[in-house]
């Protein structure tokens, strides 16, 4: 069975009263029935509704998880000339510090420091 497609237009237009239905990453998806489950309260997927969802869904950081749960949601996809090129974040896991990074004012010891010296001083004065 060929999926169905959409217009971003056709989407637009929903009956947003009576169905979610939104566009993530060119796929379209009916979360009607997963209003009540969904665990950010139901009004982000209704504020959603009739729209590209894409960058929302994004900053949120889904699980694997969720991403997995959406499958059973998805009703069809954007017709080819409404489609946009998605954009997939790249998460570097590699240490980004530079050389002179380690320096006492840059590191953990200066705060602690700090500490300290407060600490003396008003002990000094007000003990």
């Amino acid at each position: 069975m060929a999926e169905k497609t959409f217009t971003r237009k056709q989407i637009a237009e929903w009956d947003n009263k009576s169905e979610t239905v939104f566009i993530i990453d060119n796929i379209v998806y009916n979360v009607t029935k997963f209003l009540d489950e969904h665990p950010g309260g139901h009004e982000v997927l209704v504020h959603a509704s009739g729209k590209d969802a894409s960058e929302d869904f994004d900053d949120v950081g889904h699980s694997f998880d969720a991403k997995e749960l959406m499958k059973k949601y998805v009703i069809g996809e954007v017709v080819a000339e409404d489609r946009v090129e998605v954009k997939k974040k790249h998460v570097a896991w590699e240490d980004t510090k530079t050389e002179g990074d380690n320096g006492f004012l840059t590191s953990w010891k200066f705060p602690v420091f700090l500490g300290v010296v407060v600490t003396l001083l008003y002990s000094y004065l007000f003990g």
